[in-house]
């Protein structure tokens, strides 16, 4: 970063950043029926998360920023700050963690010169930035060009923020069949974009689109790390945790309506319904220390997130397992969240325009993550793997 660039978030504090973020929350909660169409996009939540320098605050502080999701030490105030984003609206919690990732990958395997230019479109442009990595058969094609340029084939889905999002990863296959990671500036090419493809039952207003990126021509900047550095480990599976912890948001925001909806009914002497709500505050609470366990394991790993790309890490695969414990058990919680919910608040309280309806369809179709069982998987391998005592595994 140039000396001469005075970073506007260069002031902000972590006391300010998880303020803001739960204002932003209770924006965003007031707001969400507003937003709850498909194609719509919440432009003005993320005019406030960029006001409140909450862009910027991914990126390193010498950059401008606070280091979430990169500095290891404030892994959980990171953790809270999506949570809070995720309790107002699962779809902001959803492109926002998007963009939390993106920026912890470039600084992650990026040269210096890309994480400073990178670090100046969320700083200084105040561009949102994301990871599109779902695709089909139709996916993305690298395919480098004579005068040192590359041109994409193909498409993604799932493109949460497609027509705002201007700072995307769209990685993409190389001809000997690696995968590359690659930034497309969106404002300075040429794509093609289906709203007719997302026809979702909830998660309506983040526009994950598909979008066709046939003939987009890029320069080697746009080019992050090495083929394979996206699926290296600890950091791909280690990310879970981020939207685990928005997740979370979800169930929270369930459990403060279904409290709500009972004292509105004067139900809050009924020892049933107690009984419930009860099991839900446990449940609740679980999903909180998951993500306390996991900011320490991650503090205590290295001094950045997932560790240094070029030093291997005897506890790699221990962290990993961790990770994928936090996103099954948090799946789980916020499972058990909804269906007491349902069963306390009954088909009244399901009815639109309440907001238990929305909520619970958000959070339902966003705990659909790729490769659940995979990752359930490698946490018994883990376990079976480790010749050792069960309190000396994490």
């Amino acid at each position: 970063m140039s000396d001469a660039i005075a970073p506007p978030s260069q002031n902000l504090t972590l006391t300010q950043a998880l303020k803001s973020a739960a204002d932003i929350a209770t924006y965003s909660a007031d707001n969400a029926p507003n937003i709850d169409i498909s194609g719509a996009f919440p432009q003005q939540e993320f005019e406030l998360i960029a006001e409140a320098g909450l862009l910027a605050a991914p990126l390193q502080r010498d950059l401008g920023g606070l280091g979430l999701g990169f500095d290891a030490s404030i892994t959980y105030q990171t953790l809270t700050i999506l949570k809070h984003i995720g309790r107002g609206n699962l779809a902001v919690g959803r492109i926002y963690e998007g963009h939390v990732n993106a920026l912890q990958l470039i600084q992650t395997f990026g040269t210096k010169e890309q994480i400073e230019q990178l670090a100046s479109d969320a700083r200084d442009r105040q561009k949102i930035f994301g990871v599109w990595n779902a695709e089909a058969e139709d996916g993305v094609k690298i395919i480098p060009l004579a005068d040192g340029q590359y041109r994409l084939e193909g498409s993604k889905t799932f493109a949460s923020g497609s027509g705002y999002v201007e700072r995307p990863f769209v990685n993409g296959a190389l001809s000997d069949g690696s995968w590359q990671m690659c930034i497309v500036p969106m404002d300075e090419v040429a794509t093609v974009s289906d709203p007719a493809w997302w026809q979702p039952m909830g998660m309506r207003a983040t526009a994950s689109y598909k979008v066709d990126f046939t003939g987009v021509e890029l320069s080697s900047k746009w080019l992050i790390g090495k083929p394979g550095d996206y699926f290296q480990q600890p950091w791909l599976s280690a990310g879970v945790m981020r939207f685990a912890a928005v997740q979370l948001g979800g169930a929270e925001a369930i459990f403060d309506a279904t409290r709500q909806y009972l004292r509105e009914l004067n139900r809050i002497d009924d020892p049933h319904q107690q009984a419930r709500i009860g099991k839900m505050a446990i449940a609740i609470e679980s999903g909180n220390l998951w993500l306390k366990g996991a900011a320490d394991l991650v503090a205590a790993y290295s001094p950045i997130f997932g560790g240094y790309p070029n030093q291997a890490h005897p506890q790699a695969k221990q962290l990993v397992a961790y990770a994928n414990m936090v996103r099954t058990a948090i799946e789980q919680i916020c499972m058990d969240v909804i269906q007491l919910c349902e069963r306390t608040v009954g088909t009244r309280g399901l009815l639109p325009p309440h907001p238990i309806e929305r909520i619970i369809r958000d959070l339902t179709l966003y705990l659909r993550q790729p490769v659940f069982d995979l990752a359930l998987g490698s946490v018994g391998q883990y376990a079976l793997t480790e010749n050792t005592l069960v309190n000396d595994l994490w």
